[in-house]
């Protein structure tokens, strides 16, 4: 293996070694990692030259704007903003900025990089400038636990997967002990802003924070950006959260390669549950880069208030159908959510939801004597494995663990059940061996693609040009993603603007508006108008692995590009 460029200026025969001083073990990098690490990023040309800012018009709420005025009176209703070319420069300045920053919530990759962002910003912009990275999500907010990022502890982190560089926490900082602690850590460091990495849940408790420090009169600002791999917080102002275009060029390839084995064996079934516990866009994706035989959209399940028997007839429909021509084997891909879009499943959640916030669970049933008889007769006809997965302990927002949910083992039982009825019958004469799948985390640490490290690095610096600007409560967006990167637009979206309100823990609170796939959106109706075609003959794709350079190296996802009108 050729030798590796270590930080401190040497060589160490692929051996990356950060500088005693930053406290972090030694790790051996790969020829790829090590050639990512120097990888130049181009950026937007408003940020490379002059700039000023613009704000919007008023903004609203994404629902109940009269609740979300109610809970954010010092944010509610300010402006978005946008950089604009300009003669003088608004960033240029002579200030020395301290500015803490937080990975929140799951890992996706690019995280890394919108850090690098900030901080190079800080370099080009604010020379002298402080950039803090709080340890283990906001539970190191409250705990005041951080390290001083400098260009030497940064540098083995540039364009690498992974939250490792300060690690990330699902803690939320929600009660007033909480926010008083976050309030004393900001006054201790003498933070002028704060920068928040996270999914809804995270810029939720980031515009909470910009409240709360502006009622109080504090000079600590808070700016959002959009992560997560499931693809669900996004607008017309923020079109994509990074990690979406890695993960899902990750599982596509892991799909690619089990539709090679179903192919090359002809005996197999392939279940593939997908990333994605709210929103099917994960699985919509792999699909459009796929092309599997059999794709469920929690979405449409719901809104064609499909049951656990419709969605179970239609995959053995088509799996009939292909023994006709003996196909005795396929790919179907299902969304990790997708018990969860289920109205009689949501029913029933909602009902134990409620259970399980205020009783406890005795192991006698008696508890099932408060389920309604259409739940209780749902739930005793689940399999067991599924009954005991739906009973486990709630996540930190009151939602039940879907992951943890084997949709795709049950489907599977379910489907056998069927094809050995249809056989009896005489009405299907094929062979019929499922392989189940989950492709959860294999997909949130991977070497970021070209998009995601570019797109995050942007978002990064825009996230230190709004606090710069003064700016508080707002998301940071990049957009006009389909054009070159020169041509990028940035700015930031009031986070309120995103918000609704929704019942957790039995009691309302301010959320940022999950996107859904859109059944009359140009992704979906691509995929629908290719499915019928899709189930029936074998049009598999392998993408093959992430690229960084030549061919593919720069594709954008489908998802993307239809959803901004650039392909047909």
């Amino acid at each position: 293996m050729a030798p590796s460029f270590a930080i401190n200026g040497g060589f160490t025969g692929g051996r990356v070694t950060p500088p005693s001083t930053t406290g972090r073990f030694a790790s051996v990098y790969s020829e790829v990692q090590n050639s990512r690490i120097d990888h130049a990023l181009p950026l937007p040309s408003v940020l490379k030259t002059p700039f000023k800012i613009v704000d919007g018009p008023q903004s609203s709420a994404a629902g109940n704007p009269e609740e979300i005025a109610k809970l954010f009176p010092n944010l509610f209703g300010q402006p978005s903003a946008t950089l604009v070319p300009s003669d003088a420069d608004a960033a240029q300045s002579n200030q020395k900025f301290k500015i803490g920053v937080v990975l929140s919530g799951g890992q996706a990759p690019g995280g890394h990089n919108v850090i690098s962002g900030i901080f190079d910003y800080l370099q080009e912009r604010a020379q002298g400038s402080t950039l803090y990275g709080f340890r283990g999500g906001p539970a190191g907010i409250m705990k005041c636990k951080y390290v001083e990022l400098t260009s030497d502890y940064i540098y083995p982190y540039r364009n690498q997967g992974g939250f490792d560089m300060i690690r990330s926490g699902r803690d939320k900082i929600e009660t007033p002990e909480q926010f008083k602690q976050a309030e004393e850590t900001v006054q201790k460091l003498d933070l002028d802003g704060l920068v928040v990495i996270g999914g809804d849940d995270s810029n939720t408790n980031a515009c909470l924070l910009a409240e709360h420090f502006r009622s109080k009169n504090m000079k600590t600002r808070v700016i959002g950006c959009p992560k997560t791999i499931d693809g669900d917080l996004k607008c017309k102002e923020v079109p994509t959260s990074f990690g979406f275009d890695t993960a899902c060029k990750i599982y596509a390839e892991m799909i690619g390669n089990v539709m090679i084995d179903a192919r090359s064996t002809g005996k197999y079934y392939h279940f593939v549950r997908l990333m994605g516990r709210a929103a099917s866009h994960i699985t919509l994706e792999c699909a459009l880069q796929t092309h599997p035989n059999i794709t469920i959209i929690g979405e449409e399940v719901a809104a064609k208030k499909l049951t656990l028997k419709n969605v179970t007839d239609y995959i053995v429909d088509i799996i009939s159908k292909r023994a006709e021509v003996n196909y005795n084997y396929g790919v179907i891909l299902i969304p990790e959510g997708l018990i969860d879009f289920i109205p009689e499943v949501q029913h029933l959640i909602a009902e134990l939801n409620e259970i399980l916030a205020h009783d406890t669970v005795d192991e006698d049933g008696q508890w099932k004597k408060k389920l309604t008889d259409q739940s209780l007769q749902l739930f005793e006809f689940l399999p067991q494995a599924i009954q005991e997965q739906l009973m486990l302990e709630r996540d930190p927002h009151g939602n039940v663990q879907v992951a943890k949910i084997e949709t795709e083992k049950m489907l599977i039982q379910m489907v056998e059940t069927e094809l050995e009825k249809r056989k009896q019958e005489g009405t299907y004469k094929g062979g019929f061996r499922g392989q189940s799948h989950f492709f959860g985390y294999e997909g949130r640490c991977g070497l970021p693609t070209n998009f995601d490290s570019t797109y995050c690095y942007a978002l990064g610096y825009g996230a230190a040009v709004l606090l710069q600007s003064g700016k508080t409560g707002l998301i940071s967006s990049v957009g006009n993603l389909c054009a070159p990167v020169e041509e990028w637009t940035v700015g930031g979206t009031a986070l309120t603007a995103l918000m609704d309100v929704e019942r957790r823990h039995g009691k309302f609170k301010p959320v940022i508006k999950k996107a859904m796939v859109e059944l009359e959106g140009a992704p979906f109706k691509k995929y629908a108008s290719l499915r019928d075609e899709w189930a029936l003959k074998n049009r598999y794709i392998s993408p093959g692995p992430i690229q960084f350079t030549g061919p593919g190296s720069n594709a954008i996802s489908h998802t993307l590009l239809l959803e901004l009108g650039t392909q047909a």
